[in-house]
């Protein structure tokens, strides 16, 4: 079976030290990414961290609250630099004016009804004046002008909060309701503005680097610590080598792009074995290598064919077959290559290889013969007698038994002859090739030929390539060629293959 990589990677020896420290500093960078992940989100979240209400479906009022989750708004408003709205904040203190006033005195006491009338004038400037631009919550002010409109029924939203806090309404209804009404509708989308403090820069005030900037002091001894250990190990190593080694470490350096960190600080948790990883490395890999295999062999193939079609069109062949004469291909030895390589294997063939295939000749020169003379010496009507198709076979073999001896016979004793250093059989055969070699350039250029078999190996050579194209698109895609690694990887072993 073929085996995945990842299940026999085997952990590298080392101190119980620093394993515990990789994976200490492993689960600090976990946290560090959380917490940026949690201070990037907190400004478009800080409604959710004010309220600590979730909205499962937005289209309905269905409210699931988590009151288990502490405030921490009153403490990391500080470090975002946020600071209430001066005029949402004088909205909701004038209402707890209100509330302390009807507490006191009751709803409709002269101090009350002064109160209300404030609050009934705030309200038109809220709406005008829209504060909520400033922290970016549009809607917000469309929700509160909603809410007074669906609760009066009225259509214009500055008439509803004058209604809502009128002397006849308020008579008629009852304050307490009310005061829920704008203590759990309207109040807490108020509270949701802020407006957020500037430095001298000109920068929204952001002193969250105040808490990176340790995780960072830490990371940068941690690198150099990695860098140590890799010295120690490999004495010849240089410093700058060593560092660069750490390169993946460099997002946790910066104090931008800090969603970074998740690929460090991935790799750290896969080096310290507290998370593994590979086989989703393996299996991202095995996707991304198939789709290179079969783009990259289109490709070469495609570059192959070509060049090899570029090689047939030039008209070039006659000159090339002329460069394989001795007078053109001497080494800086003086020898030829060619001849020496035909010295050299002829007399392997003719004198060892054929006579050891002296059975299997005899056979076949004998069957042969049996089939030419069948019908010519003996009739028709005699073969079928057991004796003459016995004595027509037996003749067939001895003939083709001298026949073979003889041939195996002249070709031992050429074998040999060659074998033997012959100064003039090396000029006399090197005479020939090199004749063989002119004639055959010669006849290409005279004739059609050359014309003739250079669109016919081009067109062999196009009708392969785009056979190849279609048998590489008939096969599959990825997703077959994935199927088939898996299956090759995790087969049981001793599952055999069937006919």
């Amino acid at each position: 079976m073929v085996r995945p990589r990842w299940q026999s990677l085997q952990p590298r020896s080392e101190s119980r030290f620093w394993r515990r420290w990789d994976q200490s500093m492993a689960l600090i960078a976990t946290a560090n990414v959380a917490w940026i992940i949690f201070d990037i989100s907190y400004i478009p979240l800080r409604n959710f961290w004010l309220h600590r209400e979730i909205y499962p479906l937005p289209s309905i009022p269905l409210v699931v609250p988590v009151s288990w989750l502490p405030n921490i708004t009153p403490i990391y408003d500080k470090i975002k630099g946020i600071e209430p709205h001066r005029d949402t904040q004088n909205y909701i203190n004038q209402f707890r004016r209100l509330e302390n006033v009807s507490h006191n005195t009751g709803i409709n006491s002269p101090k009350a009804r002064q109160l209300r009338l404030e609050l009934v004038v705030l309200t038109s400037q809220m709406i005008d004046e829209n504060p909520f631009v400033s922290s970016g919550n549009l809607g917000t002010l469309e929700k509160i002008k909603n809410l007074l409109r669906a609760r009066t029924g009225m259509d214009s939203a500055k008439q509803s909060a004058a209604q809502l806090l009128g002397k006849t309404y308020i008579t008629d209804q009852d304050w307490n309701q009310e005061k829920l009404f704008w203590n759990q509708k309207i109040l807490p989308l108020v509270a949701t503005n802020y407006w957020r403090a500037i430095d001298a820069s000109g920068q929204q005030v952001n002193i969250s680097w105040r808490i990176d900037t340790p995780f960072q002091i830490l990371f940068l001894i941690d690198i150099l610590l990695r860098a140590f250990r890799l010295k120690t190990r490999y004495p010849r190593i240089r410093w700058s080598d060593a560092l660069l080694r750490r390169w993946i470490d460099l997002p946790l350096l910066l104090p931008f792009w800090r969603l970074l960190r998740i690929v460090p600080v991935t790799e750290r948790l896969s080096s310290s074995r507290l998370i593994q990883l590979e086989p989703l490395r393996a299996a991202v890999s095995r996707v991304i290598v198939a789709v290179l295999a079969l783009e990259l062999f289109e490709v070469l193939t495609v570059r192959i064919v070509d060049a090899l079609q570029g090689s047939i069109r030039a008209p070039l062949a006659a000159e090339r077959i002329r460069r394989l004469r001795s007078h053109q291909s001497l080494d800086q030895n003086d020898g030829n290559e060619l001849a020496e390589l035909i010295r050299l294997w002829l007399p392997v063939l003719l004198s060892q290889v054929g006579p050891n295939m002296r059975p299997q000749l005899i056979g076949l020169f004998s069957h042969t013969l049996q089939r030419s003379l069948n019908g010519v010496i003996v009739p028709p009507p005699l073969q079928s007698i057991p004796a003459i198709q016995k004595a027509e076979s037996e003749l067939g073999r001895q003939l083709a038994s001298g026949m073979v001896d003889a041939l195996l016979d002249i070709s031992r004793t050429t074998g040999d002859q060659l074998g033997r250093k012959d100064p003039v059989l090396d000029e006399l055969g090197i005479e020939v090739l090199d004749r063989f070699w002119e004639e055959l350039a010669r006849t290409i250029e005279e004739g059609p030929i050359l014309d003739r078999s250079q669109d016919l190996l081009i067109a062999i050579l196009e009708d392969f390539k785009r056979s190849s194209f279609t048998q590489l698109r008939a096969q599959g895609g990825v997703d077959e060629l994935i199927t088939e690694l898996d299956g090759l990887n995790f087969s049981p072993s001793d599952q055999q293959e069937k006919d």
